[in-house]
């Protein structure tokens, strides 16, 4: 037909799904957890918006262009707020900006590489793949540091020497850039890897921030809150390229993207709000457990993904029990976690009511006996 846009043939193998009042709530409601989990743990919450849009047949790499996309909104007001209060690099941004594109660019063939040569089964498998090595190495991490902090074992680590983060951090290998903002002086090489780093797990799974806010912490030895808003600068960026690269291979639903960005502008406020009030500690442990039983639930749909491609045969009641335990770890994490922030906020506002209530009544009792 004259004058219609001719989509690459990976694209054209997809199924675009029907956004039916159900899948929009649904659509909707990823959007509003995701959100609210970041801005309750700061980074990060859009991990769960992936596998939890392949869950409702969404294929891997549409997920990962509408959770990309949407991010390009969120990270400009998210920035914009940080660099009020001082907390962006600009220097640390723009030398990060050409690797950064690198890891794009490089995320985003090898997904449409994937998909090309293996359909959408592969695509779904390579995904779900990078989710489990990513979020179970975080994960562990995490809680290696929750635990170590508990004991005490930090302290006397540090009496011992070095860690490999902090020698890797002390290299001098030229040329040294001095970053006036973060307060550090790092080599432009050991930058350029974390922008790359940074790109590239953006363009893979949808989101960077994993890799980008601890990379600036402990390997350029830059403060949170400067990392933190560093990072939203930089997924300006890779938000906008990997849109624009998704959506020029026709893998972007307008539709999903802005279902979700609308569920996420409200839940960033929710969470953001519950960061005042909860202990640091169980921000911690929340976001282990989240990101344990989403690495748990792309896991279990391994068997299903060979299965489609052929690689292994697995019966159909097999299958539903994979799929049904998959939902049960990706839907039951966010609704755990989001019920468990709601629950503590409730707490934390109880017990100022009280004190406020004990506070009230000490003055009244004060003035009575004067």
């Amino acid at each position: 037909m004259a004058g219609a846009v001719e989509l690459p043939a990976a694209a054209e193998a997809l199924k675009f799904i029907a956004m039916t009042p159900k899948t929009a709530l649904a659509l909707f409601g990823i959007g509003l957890v995701g959100g609210t989990l970041s801005g309750f743990l700061g980074t990060g919450g859009a991990f769960i918006m992936t596998p939890a849009m392949m869950s409702l047949g969404i294929p891997g790499i549409m997920a990962v262009a509408a959770n990309i996309t949407h991010k390009f909104g969120k990270a400009i007001m998210g920035a914009k707020k940080h660099s009020e209060f001082g907390n962006v690099d600009m220097r640390m941004g723009l030398v990060m900006f050409i690797a950064l594109f690198a890891g794009v660019k490089v995320a985003v063939s090898m997904n449409k590489g994937v998909l090309e040569k293996m359909g959408a089964a592969g695509s779904n498998l390579y995904i779900s793949i990078m989710f489990i090595i990513i979020l179970s190495w975080v994960a562990i991490f995490m809680f290696r540091d929750i635990m170590r902090q508990r004991k005490g074992v930090v302290k006397q680590e540090a009496q011992k020497g070095p860690t490999l983060a902090e020698k890797i951090r002390n290299l001098n290998i030229p040329p040294m850039i001095h970053f006036k903002v973060a307060g550090v002086r790092a080599s432009l090489w050991l930058a350029l890897l974390v922008g790359f780093a940074t790109g590239f797990l953006a363009g893979t799974i949808g989101v960077g921030g994993f890799i980008g806010v601890p990379a600036m912490i402990y390997l350029l030895g830059i403060p949170t809150y400067v990392a933190a808003g560093t990072e939203l600068f930089l997924a300006i960026f890779s938000g906008m390229q990997g849109a624009f690269l998704y959506a020029i291979n026709g893998y972007v639903d307008i539709r999903i993207t802005l279902l979700l960005y609308l569920g996420s502008l409200i839940g960033i406020n929710l969470g953001a709000i519950g960061t005042r009030v909860v202990r640091g500690s169980q921000i911690r442990l929340v976001m282990v457990a989240i990101i344990a039983m989403v690495a748990l639930s792309r896991a279990a749909m391994v068997p299903k993904y060979l299965s489609d491609m052929g690689y292994a045969s697995v019966a159909a009641g097999t299958l539903h029990v994979v799929s049904f335990l998959s939902d049960v770890f990706l839907f039951g994490s966010g609704a755990v976690g989001v019920s468990l922030i709601f629950f503590w906020m409730l707490q934390a506002y109880r017990r100022a009511a009280k004190e406020k209530a004990a506070g009230a009544e000490l003055s009244g009792s004060e003035v009575s006996s004067t």
